[in-house]
């Protein structure tokens, strides 16, 4: 075990557990709580980062170091946030207004969630044993693309949109159907073999351009100043991203064998 990669691990099962509690506090009188949760799951998602960077960058890596992040992210990634898309999104439908439709998608909402829980296991699972992993939608090649989008950018879509609504939490049912749509597409995405960006390429070991630092320093400007929108366009954009990418795959391929000789 070497400390200081793992420090920044026990802070994100920190930041999940905080999220957790949060969660189960938030109502619709009190949605601070409900927003909180959304913070500590995009806290996590940095302290996620940092912690693989630092045993890549002091050569800390371990396998328990491996498998130590890999249950913090079961707990931050899945566990926290499956349990805040269920709390918001349906537990909190007001009881007079649909109440048949109400029942209906709240218990539907119990499921899903643990679905999206499960993907987010599931796609933890495979990235654990996969060596070399290769999207079914190759890229470019000699650029890192992840197979699946990660459980952590998984989590941030839902924190975003919490965030997003400063954790007032959804009060029409017709708009937990379209949440439900959503939290589903996220788990599926996940489990899926599409190529999502990993990022990998970028080093804080690498010297680099001014322009690149520039860059980092005006996106944490704008998160500081527009939280609420700058997040949620940036999780709503990686998720589009794999879409997108996808599909611009799927229709090169169709390109191809029209223009095949036969």
């Amino acid at each position: 075990m070497y400390l200081l990669p793992s420090l920044f691990t026990a802070g994100n099962i920190a930041a999940g557990y905080y999220a957790i509690t949060q969660s189960i506090q938030g109502t619709a009188l009190q949605p601070a709580f409900f927003d909180r949760a959304a913070l500590a799951i995009g806290f996590a998602v940095l302290f996620d980062g940092v912690d693989g960077m630092i045993a890549r960058l002091t050569n800390t890596a371990s396998d328990f170091g491996k498998e130590l992040d890999s249950l913090a992210d079961v707990i931050t990634f899945g566990v926290a946030p499956s349990l805040l898309a269920y709390i918001w999104g349906f537990r909190m439908l007001p009881l007079a207004e649909y109440s048949f439709l109400r029942d209906r998608i709240t218990h539907l909402g119990i499921f899903v969630c643990f679905l999206f829980l499960i993907c987010g296991a599931s796609r933890l699972a495979r990235f654990n044993i996969s060596v070399n992993p290769q999207p079914r939608n190759p890229g470019r090649p000699g650029k890192k693309y992840f197979v699946g989008m990660p459980i952590p950018a998984g989590a941030g879509v839902i924190a975003s949109v919490v965030h997003f609504e400063s954790g007032a939490p959804i009060s029409d049912a017709r708009w937990s159907v379209v949440w439900l749509c959503l939290i589903l597409f996220t788990g599926f995405l996940m489990v899926s073999t599409w190529r999502f960006w990993s990022g990998k390429e970028i080093s804080i070991g690498k010297r680099h351009p001014f322009q690149l630092v520039a860059v980092i320093v005006a996106v944490g400007a704008l998160i500081a100043l527009y939280s609420e929108v700058v997040l949620i366009v940036v999780a709503l954009g990686y998720l589009v991203s794999g879409v997108l990418a996808r599909l611009a795959y799927s229709w090169g391929q169709k390109r191809r064998q029209v223009g095949t000789p036969r």
